[in-house]
């Protein structure tokens, strides 16, 4: 299993480096998602003054913007997450979509040691059906230990990159994900052909064996040279995150390749 210390240790030089940037960066993300927000409230938005789950996303992604949620942005959130009369006039999915998304960019600078290793099995056994999903799968998965962190932004991008051993064209930012955007995720046609109902079925099972109750599910997407071909190659990645937030697993899927 590799050793995380040196990336953790080079992770933290990048971030005091790039520090002033994203400070510099936080009052307009701040402002643009105050404004979204407001936009959201207001009687003549699609939902009318109700702030539906895609415009909590909407507002969300201001923060997406440089591929982190600074201190300054999370205390930002805070703020938001803990009021009463923030959270009045949220639907219900949207205020989830905002606890989880402020559960997950906590602006830690260092990675949990998460150990991730390949699973036993191939992912047609583990689906229970072979086909275009099976074939285009990378699963791995692997745990925190005890009271040495918890799974994170910092901790799932900087253990998916260097895990799946791919050289990636440009950041990625895991969001949360419902159960219905993870179906659809999952049966989208691959690299290899569209998916079966049969293996959709089987993968979503398979994930949230870990994500459980606890609805931990988050998505992002991928870039690469050399992932699946000779040229460019792209894709997504579902981490499934247990309850205590130690345990998860990762699925990754090639869309297409060069």
């Amino acid at each position: 299993m590799k050793s995380s210390s040196s990336l953790k240790s080079l992770l933290g030089g990048l971030v005091l480096l790039a520090a002033p940037a994203a400070l510099a960066g936080s009052a307009e993300n701040i402002a643009l998602f105050d404004s979204r927000m407001a936009t959201a409230r207001t009687s003549t938005s699609p939902s009318g003054a109700t702030v539906t789950r895609a415009e909590m996303v909407g507002a969300l992604d201001a923060f997406d913007r440089d591929s982190w949620v600074d201190a300054t942005e999370r205390a930002h959130l805070s703020t938001k997450v803990g009021s009463s009369t923030f959270l009045t006039g949220l639907a219900a999915d949207a205020k989830l979509y905002l606890t989880l998304f402020h559960e997950l960019n906590d602006a830690a600078t260092y990675a949990a040691p998460l150990g991730m290793n390949a699973v036993s099995g191939t992912p047609a056994q583990l689906y229970g059906a072979s086909g275009a999903l099976a074939n285009a799968s990378r699963i791995k998965e692997g745990y925190i230990p005890y009271n040495q962190g918890v799974a994170n932004q910092v901790t799932l991008t900087d253990t998916y990159g260097w895990t799946f051993g791919s050289s990636y064209d440009y950041g990625y930012f895991f969001e949360p994900i419902t159960q219905a955007e993870l179906i659809t995720k999952l049966s989208a046609r691959t690299a290899y052909g569209t998916p079966s109902t049969a293996e959709v079925n089987g993968a979503a099972a398979y994930i949230n064996q870990i994500s459980g109750n606890s609805q931990r599910l988050y998505v992002s997407s991928w870039r690469s040279m050399g992932r699946g071909g000779p040229g460019e190659s792209a894709g997504f990645v579902v981490a499934a995150v247990s309850s205590d937030r130690r345990f998860v697993r990762m699925v990754e899927v090639l869309t297409w390749a060069e």
